[in-house]
């Protein structure tokens, strides 16, 4: 029978982001209402106030910046109100540093503001030495964060504005950045394959809601340091320092000086500064591709055409047979193979060099949707392949999977050589032979078979 194609795009349609998605709590860019004096006679009252008109309004005041955003819920604290919510800025609570400066974690209640929910926070403070660049960065993110509320964008409560101290108070992520839990952490060991899909499709279905808003935002930073998760691993898209307002009316794209980080933006913005919302696709494409094979976009240490993570992976990426060399080897082939083969072909069509062939962010979340509810894998735990030769012929081959206890914490080497004391053990496998023949059979080798296997079955997976 012959293989029929498919394209994970082939059910897209274009539309805005999902409406249950945005933040009950507060209003959307099309119910916010244009306040201040900055306003144009006749202007939409449902229209969000793009940057540009902050900008051309000359410096703000603390005051003026809290009339335009009277209708935002939020809050604007004093130095010394902070300083209380960190503890003076204590080593204890300090949680990193970015760019933009420090940031430290704190706690505020009602005693700060009434009404304002007792609650962890994150605060960041410019670092003094950012200068002119370091404010308009701060201003950005007030701007659009103020404006701008929905589940996937990280909620900004309050901000300080006092004399030369410029900070912004978050909610708290409590399971940080997707960076930490890609290539920093190793505590609780790798992110299983659901909850990588989980986190793509939240930050998909949040640079879909920027590029769908009344004015259109371009993110223009995205990487895995930005995607900040809570404890259920729940999306957020952080620091909109360098977002800009997208092309309006007859424009086709905003050109602007190129900023972001190397190895996410996209070619043709580094090329000509020209900024599209395709240029945030792009660096999505970059970020999937992080999430399959757990490797970083750019790394000198890896080997020399393996350095810049597109240009290694590009090939592999329309081949489900040859995909497996993308994925990342903590998997252990815990993952779906159909699920891998459409993120794959996601990621490729993200990272086309022509940014009119890339999709849009509302076919990307509509094609990355259905992959978290695929059942194509089963979790596995330690498992004895045992193979009977007779006369150096394979005669038999046994597979015994041996179930996990999700209350047993012990680690699952140990339990399988007390069931085993005899056994060797080779990257959770192990060939015996009836004459006492051991041979190992390592996880490359188990990933190749598996990616073949699934490639015979489907006949493979065209690009529409």
């Amino acid at each position: 029978m012959a293989a029929r194609s498919w394209s994970p795009f082939s059910c897209c349609v274009g539309g805005g982001a999902v409406a249950d998605d945005y933040d009950d709590e507060y209003p959307s860019p099309r119910r916010i209402r244009r306040r201040g004096k900055g306003s144009p006679a006749g202007s939409s009252s449902s229209s969000r106030m793009s940057l540009r008109s902050l900008s051309s309004s000359g410096t703000l005041s603390p005051e003026d910046l809290s009339l335009m955003l009277s209708g935002s819920n939020l809050h604007a604290f004093t130095y010394a109100e902070l300083r209380a919510a960190t503890a003076n800025f204590s080593r204890a609570n300090y949680l990193g540093s970015g760019g933009f400066g420090p940031v430290y974690k704190g706690a505020v209640d009602d005693r700060f503001r009434p009404g304002l929910a007792a609650q962890d926070v994150a605060v960041k403070y410019l670092d003094l030495e950012c200068g002119t660049q370091g404010h308009k960065e701060w201003l950005a993110e007030v701007f659009f964060l103020g404006q701008l509320r929905h589940k996937n964008l990280v909620k900004l409560i309050g901000y300080c504005y006092e004399d030369e101290h410029r900070m912004l108070v978050y909610e708290f992520m409590s399971a940080g950045s997707l960076e930490n839990h890609l290539f920093k952490s190793k505590i609780n060991g790798s992110l299983p394959w659901m909850t990588r899909v989980k986190i793509a499709v939240g930050a998909a279905k949040g640079l879909a809601f920027l590029h769908d808003a009344d004015t259109p935002v371009i993110y223009r930073d995205f990487k895995a340091s930005n995607i900040l998760l809570d404890s259920d691993y729940n999306t957020k898209l952080s620091d909109f320092g360098l977002a800009k307002d997208g092309p309006q009316g007859d424009e086709t794209h905003v050109t602007t000086r190129v900023m972001g980080t190397h190895g996410y933006a996209a070619p043709e913005y580094i090329m000509t500064g020209h900024l599209t919302a395709k240029s945030d696709v792009y660096s999505f494409g970059v970020v999937l591709l992080e999430l399959l094979s757990g490797l970083r976009s750019v790394d000198r240490a890896r080997r020399p055409r393996e350095q810049n993570l597109v240009d290694w992976a590009r090939l592999y990426l329309k081949r489900s047979d040859r995909l497996y060399k993308v994925m990342d080897p903590s998997f252990e082939c815990q993952y779906s193979c159909k699920g891998a083969e459409v993120a794959a072909i996601v990621a490729y069509k993200c990272l086309c060099q022509n940014p009119k062939s890339r999709p849009t962010m509302a076919e990307v979340v509509k094609a990355l949707e259905p992959v978290l509810t695929l059942e194509d894998f089963f979790p596995i735990g330690p498992f004895v392949f045992t193979v009977i030769v007779e006369e150096d012929k394979v005669v038999d081959m046994k597979v015994k999977v041996e179930e996990k206890d999700p209350q047993h914490h012990q680690n699952p080497e140990d339990m399988h050589r007390q069931k085993y004391p005899d056994s060797a053990i080779h990257t959770g496998s192990m060939l015996h032979g009836r004459d006492g023949l051991i041979t190992g059979y390592n996880g490359a080798q188990r990933r190749k078979q598996m990616s073949s296997s699934c490639h015979m079955e489907r006949g493979g997976i065209g690009l529409g």
